[in-house]
């Protein structure tokens, strides 16, 4: 895979009508300033942290130079990894010694994947990518313990260790492109994994051409939209997919819908529609759709998680990091960081070796 040139930093997180200069710093230091000591970020101090939140939030600090940032919270994660490969579903205020919730959610232990190839190809960092690639390995194990037949990805095992078989479309996307990422930095390792790939090209398959594989979840606008984020759909199919449930989760001028049909606009999944639609070439909507969520924007740089149209009353009450950093993701994207164009592009990411399944 080829290194991606390392060009500036806060004029990556700027974009008319979306970010100032300014603001973009506030933003980056407001997700810094909920960062632990020991490297850990969860959605807000005092709150939660789960794997696949504290990785988004760490890739956004990479996006504004914040190396040593980002580094310290992958350190977090290889200090704290359970023996099989995983890690607990949330920690308290990102206390390891104080994990809430001891079920190991398959996404949130593969997103890792992402956030390592995305801190190399931002830093050049072997070191890092040395050190952090048992890390990898060992999580992707584990949540390809968790495949079912049909290419599919059980969405977790419960604390007693019981594997849960169903799967989730938004999980199994992003398990798909950490997948993908997965097999780049084994390329780089020079460490083939042929498992791995008959393992994402079955995944990505079951995504684009198996819809039965997974359980209904088409209320929420993620299973909408992530398999067009994560890389499994793309070109005509994609932008078919994206327009064919627009009015149903797309509320002009405010953002997009987390469920249908509460009257309830999210950052999250705004920002991150927006980067889906950078992914497949539309730029226009994708920036038009971040400008809309500066009402979410509070003055710290962080962003509320969302807003009650209905009731115009912002719900819950809480900035959190990561929907800050889905925000500096997609305008970086927008912008032409190539680190994060690697990764949410895909381009030069490998896919695997599909099945046989539905050829004639």
């Amino acid at each position: 895979m080829t290194l991606p040139r390392r060009t500036g930093r806060l004029e990556r997180l700027t974009l008319p009508g979306v970010l100032t200069t300014e603001q973009a710093a506030r933003t980056v230091a407001g997700i810094a300033a909920v960062q632990r000591p020991d490297g850990a970020i969860p959605w807000f101090r005092g709150h939660h942290l789960d794997p696949w939140d504290h990785v988004e939030a760490a890739m956004a600090l990479d996006t504004a130079g914040e190396h040593e940032c980002a580094e310290a919270a992958y350190r977090w994660l290889a200090d704290h990894q359970n023996p099989d490969g995983s890690w607990y579903a949330a920690y308290h205020d990102g206390d390891a010694a104080r994990p809430t919730d001891r079920g190991k959610e398959t996404n949130f232990c593969a997103y890792l994947a992402v956030g390592v190839l995305h801190h190399y190809l931002t830093t050049g960092d072997e070191v890092f990518r040395e050190r952090m690639w048992p890390v990898v390995a060992d999580a992707v194990e584990f949540v390809l313990e968790l495949q079912q037949e049909g290419g599919e990805i059980g969405w977790k095992r419960e604390p007693d260790g019981t594997p849960l078989t169903e799967a989730l479309l938004t999980g199994s996307s992003s398990v798909y492109q950490a997948l993908r990422c997965a097999l780049a930095l084994a390329e780089l390792q020079d460490a083939p994994q042929p498992d791995w790939e008959l393992a994402a090209g079955a995944l990505g398959h079951a995504i684009r051409s198996h819809p039965e594989r997974f359980a209904d979840k088409s209320r929420y606008s993620m299973d909408w939209y992530y398999p067009v984020l994560a890389g499994a759909v793309r070109g005509p199919a994609a932008l078919a997919r994206l327009d064919e449930r627009w009015d149903e989760f797309v509320v002009p001028g405010l953002g997009v819908r987390c469920v249908t049909p509460n009257p309830w606009v999210t950052g999250g999944e705004s920002a991150e529609l927006a980067l889906a639609l950078w992914a497949v070439g539309d730029r226009e909507r994708a920036a038009r759709i971040l400008s809309w969520i500066g009402h979410l924007r509070a003055d710290d740089g962080l962003y509320w998680t969302g807003y009650v149209f209905a009731d115009k009353a912002v719900w819950p009450e809480e900035l959190t990091a990561w929907t800050a950093g889905a925000v500096l993701l997609a305008v970086a994207a927008l912008n032409g960081d190539e680190p994060t164009c690697a990764v949410f592009g895909g381009a030069e990411l490998p896919r695997g070796l599909e099945p046989d399944c539905c050829r004639p």
